[in-house]
């Protein structure tokens, strides 16, 4: 990915990139239709396991996003929390404290009823905070994307001095 233009405000450390992760609640998910973008938000569940980075998402078993996943994979992502506006003393220091994540990935359309029902206990781990336990039947009725993160940078921009 080309690098941040404000790198002062970039997070490296991932116990802090791990709370982005917990606190967003939505993901919006970037794909390619053709010759035409297409963006939607979702609820998500993660997990960081040996420094790899994957993003689970939940929804239809039919549709448009599995349509384009299906021809292109390549997805890019945005999610963000702490969201703080602030006032200036002219209308160009008005602005939004925030932190946010964006990435890019391989989605996965899964179909193993094993795997979805993991990711159905990660959604909702990450979303409420509390575990879940799915069986077959009701994985069956929701469609499952897995996106391996291949790259992604955190960024926190702060509340200004006074």
């Amino acid at each position: 990915m080309n690098g941040m233009t404000r790198r002062e405000r970039q997070i490296f450390d991932i116990d802090k990139i791990l709370e982005i992760l917990d606190k967003s609640k939505v993901i919006h998910i970037g794909m390619v239709d053709g010759d035409e973008p297409y963006v939607v938000p979702m609820n998500y569940g993660y997990t960081y396991e040996n420094e790899k980075l994957t993003i689970w998402l939940h929804g239809a078993t039919t549709g448009r996003k599995l349509d384009i996943i299906r021809k292109n994979p390549k997805v890019f992502f945005e999610m963000e929390c702490d969201l703080v506006p602030f006032e200036g003393d002219v209308a160009c220091k008005y602005g939004l404290s925030y932190s946010s994540l964006m990435g890019k990935g391989i989605a996965t359309i899964i179909e193993d009823s094993e795997e979805k029902q993991k990711a159905l206990s990660l959604l909702m781990k990450t979303q409420v905070n509390k575990d879940f336990q799915f069986n077959e039947k009701l994985a069956s009725v929701v469609g499952i994307i897995k996106i391996e993160v291949s790259e992604f940078t955190a960024k926190h921009r702060p509340l200004p001095s006074k």
